[in-house]
């Protein structure tokens, strides 16, 4: 799940990325307003951290424009701003949750799974298809009843078309999702983890539409 971080301060910011690989996503980092406005115009992301202190554009104006531009990205503010005004004007501008500094890592990686989850229309934690089970917490991936051995790209492939099941994704938008800038990508990869899923979970798990992408029918 690619993940964009929008933070000033350096040490934070290593922290951030350093804490969210190790929780399983795929983050990268910007330190400045206005190269996280220009960054989100041009590149997709499952969800933007947003601390609300930055240089040139702050996050809730940052925030402010990407929903008057009608992104729906899912939004999640660090502030050290705890008073109700700082909180109420950060959810009134559309962010989706919000953090106080200083905090817990893992609390931070469960907000950024919920946003994503209940963003793609998912109220439950586990993600379900017929006789497939998926715990986004704790990266499990069960089929009738069996545990499934994913690779790291595999499973987020998963991840990614199960959140929007019924729903065609397009090469470009799973690329996007699944790698980091600066991440050496195959230009046959997406093909072959879609191989190795349906070898693992069924041929008929994935659908292949034809000049488009790849979806997991509903």
């Amino acid at each position: 799940m690619h993940l964009l971080i929008v933070e000033d301060d350096r040490l934070l910011g290593q922290a951030l990325v350093a804490g969210l690989e190790q929780a399983g996503f795929q983050p990268d980092w910007v330190r400045d307003g206005l190269v996280a406005w220009t960054t989100v115009q041009a590149e997709q992301f499952s969800a933007l951290v947003l601390d609300i202190g930055l240089p040139r554009l702050s996050g809730l104006d940052l925030l402010r424009r990407l929903r008057q531009a009608g992104s729906a990205m899912p939004v999640l503010l660090l502030t050290a701003r705890d008073t109700p005004q700082d909180i109420i004007a950060g959810l009134n501008a559309g962010a989706d949750d919000y953090l106080i500094k200083p905090f817990d890592m893992g609390e931070l990686a469960a907000r950024l799974r919920a946003i994503v989850r209940r963003g793609a229309g998912h109220a439950a934690p586990i993600l379900k298809q017929g006789d497939l089970y998926l715990d986004p917490a704790n990266r499990i991936v069960m089929r009738a009843g069996e545990s499934v051995d994913l690779s790291v790209r595999e499973y987020d492939l998963l991840h990614l078309l199960l959140l929007s099941a019924g729903k065609v994704k397009t090469r470009a938008q799973l690329e996007a999702q699944l790698y980091c800038w600066g991440d050496a990508v195959e230009s046959n990869a997406l093909e072959v983890h879609v191989h190795h899923l349906r070898r693992k979970l069924g041929a008929e798990l994935i659908r292949t539409v034809r000049g488009v992408g790849y979806m997991i029918p509903a």
